[in-house]
């Protein structure tokens, strides 16, 4: 079946611009008191006392129902405040996951226990959620997963192991994907999902150090861990549609082409009026390729929130957006050879943020779904497939 997707024309009302100037004003107050110093690296990084600032604001949770600890507040007015915080760099890693999918998945399969539960601590920055789906040897082929969790007294025991977690070893649960049922004819079904509680015992969560020799990533061992009835989100065996949804939050935001924006920014900057005409003509072809970006991004955004399920617009923004950041990466270390950019003298934070850009973006088209199986997705949606 040929599924048609559109980007219908969105704009941002005028009324927001308000709440983003609020943003850069209090960004620019933590850079002058050395809270939030700007960042040498790219990408988003741990800071609880500025989640809980962010929290304090009320810039976490923002569309959600007050009785969960929400703001009601609507989807374009969080786009904005989530494109001047990924603009500015900002460490928005400890919240991030929960933020962005955790709760919204919570709101739509959740519980009422569960949203009361889970809801207003996230919306205060204090609970914290990993997912876990990856899994070692399966590489993006996510139905082929071997974790189970087989039906005990009041519950479900949970042996299996889930890799490339990001934030685990920073949060307090974790959404695990997992088979109910032994795998049939149909791959998809018999996979549900469990709330995990990273401090129950058989738990273990070990590190994974990546290029940079950062501690981001994380393999988590589940050794018959046991996980009650009300604990299970949404319906047994409803595992896969559910997280198809959570992927779409995942998918369609603007950290799909804003990790390494720090990068152009000071790039541009310490260019300025003395760069070249090619060097303008490479520079002008990255930023409208970004405002591109940006366009369709913001036109899911408002598909979200008028309720759709942009499945396949979000991946056609995840494949476009993450081939475009390992593209301005590649035009920026040409660009700083070709300009003879200074980046061991006045210029230092360019190539400081060129080296970390280079060792991360390598990882760009393969987070949230690598780039073929996006295109396997748009090529199905298309009827290509």
């Amino acid at each position: 079946m040929t599924t048609e997707f559109h980007f219908p024309r969105a704009e941002l009302p005028e009324s927001i611009e308000k709440l983003r100037q609020e943003v850069r004003d209090f960004i620019a107050e933590e850079r002058r008191n050395g809270s939030t110093p700007r960042p040498k690296n790219v990408g988003m990084f741990v800071s609880f006392d500025f989640t809980r600032k962010l929290a304090e604001r009320g810039w976490i949770g923002m569309t959600w129902p007050k009785k969960y600890g929400g703001h009601e507040r609507s989807t374009l007015e969080r786009y904005a405040v989530t494109e001047e915080l990924l603009s500015a760099g900002a460490p928005v890693r400890a919240h991030w996951i929960p933020d962005r999918q955790t709760g919204p998945l919570l709101l739509k399969f959740g519980t009422e226990a569960q949203k009361l539960k889970y809801l207003p601590g996230i919306a205060a920055g204090t609970c914290i959620f990993s997912i876990g789906l990856s899994e070692p040897n399966s590489g993006s082929d996510l139905a082929s997963l071997r974790t189970r969790a087989d039906k005990v007294e009041g519950g479900w025991k949970i042996h299996g192991t889930k890799l490339w977690n990001s934030n685990s070893h920073n949060a307090h649960f974790m959404i695990t994907l997992c088979r109910t049922e032994p795998p049939g004819e149909d791959r998809h079904a018999g996979i549900s999902q469990l709330i995990v509680d990273l401090s129950s015992p058989g738990v273990t969560v070990r590190p994974i150090i990546n290029l940079a020799g950062e501690h981001d990533f994380n393999e988590v061992v589940l050794d018959g861990v046991f996980v009650a009835d009300d604990q299970v989100l949404g319906k047994v065996g409803n595992g896969w549609n559910q997280v198809s949804a959570e992927l779409a939050y995942e998918r369609s935001g603007p950290e799909r082409w804003l990790s390494a924006f720090r990068l152009l920014a000071e790039l541009t900057e310490s260019l300025g009026k003395k760069a070249s005409a090619s060097a303008c003509r490479q520079l002008g072809q990255m930023f409208s390729h970004l405002l591109s970006l940006r366009q369709m991004s913001i036109s899911i955004a408002v598909m979200l929130q008028s309720g759709s399920a942009p499945h396949l617009e979000a991946a056609i923004v995840k494949d476009l957006g993450t081939c475009f950041e390992q593209e301005m990466v590649r035009v920026a270390r040409d660009l700083v050879h070709a300009e003879g950019v200074d980046i061991h003298g006045r210029h230092r934070l360019v190539g400081e943020l060129l080296d970390h850009a280079q060792m991360w973006s390598v990882i760009y088209t393969v987070r949230g779904g690598a780039k073929e199986i996006m295109r396997g997705v748009i090529a199905r949606g298309l009827g290509l497939r």
